[in-house]
């Protein structure tokens, strides 16, 4: 079991990474076209997408891998999409129409037509969802990884396309064999809204190749077949709720709560865009966390009726915190040359010193995910949304205490403690109604090791671009060190099999 989690992790491990690094190309594009209001703006946008997607699929993802595991596949997932046809049909029909009431919401001009193509995104994305979860869970990583794979190559691909190509027909900096389309059609003013647009013309392309599991759908919903679902997946909506305000309240607060004249480099807008350019440099765990995730929710509720399965769990838990911690020690050391590269423009790199906070967070965010495969198999989900509460009032209770402050570094701070809360109480409630023997003694031993790198990495710099990169990477090379030598066993196990293959 453990090998198929890995396999398959490692397959969606390889096509996040692609996908990531390709989007991540998005960010020098985007900043280099983009100053830090209007990127901020953009990266707002997608914030509050994590809100309406929550809401647009109302835990029925996780509900479809629930019940196609004790049910009739089939039948479950005739079910679910049909219901989530109907609902976001009713939700973009809704949010088309009030754009304009949005707009002014948002309080930022031209942005109506930015509301109804995300309607349109947010319908598409949410009828995929299920596919994709189909495929997961048929062990198809392989379609899965070309289907992702061709979206995000798109996407860049349309960026591109809009952002630099158009723009410099318009401007006359070159030509196209599409230069009189472009002419006429082409609209400079447009600007920011030809992001969006190109993510939904990507969305809707890999819609048209999952059309073979559209056909397959037997419409037919109703109050009776839909209960059980929506009474394990609406609580997941109010911990996705909570999810978005732990995970987007730290960048739409700061446009409230910075004062104007707090940092010199701009106002709250850039210092927004400052702070979401620096969180993305946090996408190397994303990573790992998203691959993970996307193997480890079918292996979880398949693996769970086994007798061996919290132990199982246990060890799965205790190599995941070790990959993570050699990957964040491994990103802080190497933190002077990627960040040039990601961020293009010097005055994104007055954030940097945050990335180190957020590099952990997300190491307890993977782990939260990790632990909270004891409220999904039990079916108490509804403490999920406890937890995520719980969660999100740390989060806004630290943002309007500290960010006053110490701006940015306040936000980064309390999504920190946000996501560190979580994960410690779903470990307290896991523990106490499905017992799982994580080994909290090493765990606790790798953050303490690696979180002293962390701090010697960060504050301790050498003077010269090269010898600072090779002192920073021998503290790397000695934290490696230290758990090839607390994993002996492990490795020699490893090595072991490896010769053998040889």
């Amino acid at each position: 079991m453990l090998k198929k989690l890995l396999s398959d992790t490692v397959i969606y491990g390889l096509t996040t990474v692609l996908m990531k690094l390709i989007n991540y190309a998005l960010t020098p594009l985007h900043t280099s076209v983009f100053g830090p209001a209007n990127f901020g703006i953009v990266s707002l946008f997608y914030t509050y997408a994590v809100l309406f997607n929550v809401l647009y699929t109302y835990g029925m993802e996780t509900a479809f891998f629930r019940f196609a595991a004790k049910k009739n596949k089939n039948e479950v997932y005739s079910n679910i999409q049909s219901s989530l046809f109907i609902t976001s049909f009713i939700l973009s029909s809704a949010l088309w129409f009030l754009a304009p009431y949005v707009e002014t919401l948002f309080g930022y001009e031209d942005s109506e037509m930015y509301v109804k193509l995300f309607s349109i995104l947010f319908a598409i994305d949410t009828i995929i969802v299920i596919p994709f979860a189909s495929l997961r869970i048929d062990g198809k990583a392989k379609r899965f990884a070309i289907l992702k794979m061709s979206e995000v190559v798109l996407t860049f691909g349309l960026n591109y396309f809009f952002l630099v190509t158009c723009m410099e027909v318009v401007e006359g900096k070159s030509t196209s064999i599409f230069s009189n389309l472009i002419l006429e059609y082409f609209d400079p003013s447009f600007g920011r809204g030809y992001v969006f647009l190109a993510n939904l013309i990507s969305k809707a392309f890999v819609m048209l190749l999952l059309l073979d599991k559209f056909l397959t759908i037997k419409f037919s919903w109703s109050w009776e077949k839909m209960k059980p679902y929506y009474q394990y997946g609406f609580p997941l909506i109010f911990s996705g709720v909570a999810f978005f305000i732990n995970e987007a309240s730290d960048r739409t607060l700061l446009t409230i709560l910075i004062p104007d004249d707090f940092y010199s480099f701009g106002d709250a807008e850039a210092a927004m865009g400052i702070y979401s350019a620096n969180y993305r440099l946090s996408i190397f765990i994303t990573l790992a966390v998203t691959a993970y995730k996307y193997a480890a929710e079918p292996f979880f509720f398949s693996t769970a009726e086994s007798k061996n399965s919290p132990q199982i769990f246990a060890k799965v838990m205790h190599y995941f915190v070790i990959t993570l911690m050699i990957m964040v020690v491994g990103v802080v050391s190497n933190l002077s040359w990627i960040a040039p590269i990601v961020l293009q423009q010097e005055v994104y790199f007055v954030g940097l010193p945050v990335v180190p906070i957020l590099l952990m967070a997300n190491v307890f965010l993977g782990m939260y995910y990790n632990l909270s495969v004891w409220f999904k198999v039990t079916d108490k989900t509804s403490y999920g949304a406890k937890i995520s509460a719980i969660g999100a009032v740390v989060t806004l209770s630290m943002n309007f205490i500290l960010v006053p402050y110490i701006g940015f570094f306040g936000s980064a701070i309390a999504t920190f403690c946000c996501y560190f809360t979580m994960m410690a109480y779903s470990y307290y409630l896991g523990q106490k109604y499905y017992p799982i023997p994580y080994n909290v003694k090493m765990v606790f031993v790798y953050f303490f090791v690696g979180g002293m790198f962390i701090v010697i990495n960060t504050f301790a710099k050498i003077n010269g671009f090269w010898l600072n990169i090779f002192a920073q990477n021998t503290m790397f090379v000695l934290f490696l060190l230290f758990i090839v030598y607390k994993e002996k066993e492990l490795v020699n196990s490893l090595l072991h099999k490896l010769s053998n293959r040889i």
